[in-house]
């Protein structure tokens, strides 16, 4: 891209129609590509835009030019903000790389550095002029020397050589009264402290209200589990009741019938006691109905057995 001489411009199209802005190419160290100054301000491109074209420009350049003429400064071709776009890439790599030397190098700075880098530098130059921080002094100063103005600055606060903490501004305020600064102050504290307790306050009470419903909350759900926990032990100590009946009943069938077994087995042996007599004496005398008799009615005698 090759950007040609400016077309002859009324002095108004020159001057505040738009804003001037760009790098002068006084400040950059070595060769400077002719693509890379703006097509208008013939500066170093600040801030760049493309039109389709492929003219570029500095955008507060060519945004004062599309106020009065809509078409581009260079071949006159339609043109407008919103077709405007970035510059190409590798231009902008190309522009990023360019050596400059920082703008304070009148008072003394000797940077270069990158175009990318320079306005980073410029913010936190010991050369660069910033105003006095103190309210109401115009003074600008390098900020290598801020500090020693802030120390002579007329409009530095001050406090009272009597102790009374008032800030002295201006010779005026020397003459303040110290027993009236201190009693405002006071009542300054005073007011705050009064302000702080009442907040306080009402955050405990906030804080003791909420803590309370939720320890109603709690006893009500421990009342609950109480309650249940009271019928569970209700409806246990009734089964271990039902259980031990039903152990002593079961304990007394089982002696009923150890008693029955020991006389079935007495029963058992007379008759066989019974019948090996009859067996060595060879008679026929008839058998004793006796224990026959007392085992019937062991057989007919209801027996009850509980289960567990």
């Amino acid at each position: 891209m090759k950007c040609h001489s400016l077309p002859d411009l009324p002095a108004a199209d020159c001057g505040n129609p738009f804003q001037r802005m760009g790098y002068d190419i006084e400040r950059f160290v070595g060769y400077v590509n002719e693509g890379l100054l703006c097509c208008i301000c013939r500066d170093v491109l600040e801030d760049p835009l493309q039109a389709p074209c492929e003219h570029a420009f500095c955008a507060l350049c060519i945004q004062g030019w599309l106020v009065h003429h809509p078409n581009c400064p260079e071949d006159r071709q339609e043109l407008d903000t919103a077709t405007l776009r970035p510059l190409y890439r590798y231009m902008r790599n190309d522009l990023n790389r360019l050596q400059i030397h920082c703008s304070n190098r009148e008072r003394g700075c000797e940077m270069v550095c990158s175009l990318e880098s320079v306005d980073r530098h410029e913010r936190e130059c010991e050369y660069s002029r910033i105003s006095c921080s103190n309210s109401g002094c115009p003074v600008q100063v390098e900020r290598r020397h801020l500090e020693g103005h802030l120390a002579l600055c007329e409009h530095r606060s001050r406090e009272c050589p009597n102790g009374c903490g008032y800030a002295i501004l201006s010779a005026e305020d020397l003459q303040h009264n110290c027993i009236a600064e201190l009693r405002t102050e006071l009542e300054l504290l005073r007011s705050e402290m009064i302000c702080r307790v009442e907040e306080m306050k009402h955050e405990m009470e906030s804080r003791l209200d909420s803590q309370r419903r939720h320890m109603v909350q709690k006893e009500s759900l421990l009342q609950n589990e109480i309650e249940e926990l009271k019928s569970q032990v209700s409806r246990m100590m009734s089964d271990v009741h039902s259980l031990m009946a039903a152990e002593r009943q079961h304990r007394q069938d089982l002696v009923q019938a150890d008693l029955e077994k020991r006389e079935l087995m007495e029963l058992l042996k007379n008759l066989q006691k019974e019948s090996r007599i009859s067996s060595a004496d060879g008679s026929k005398k008839p058998t004793s109905g006796r224990p026959l008799t007392r085992l019937e009615s062991l057989k007919r005698k209801p027996r009850e057995v509980t289960v567990i």
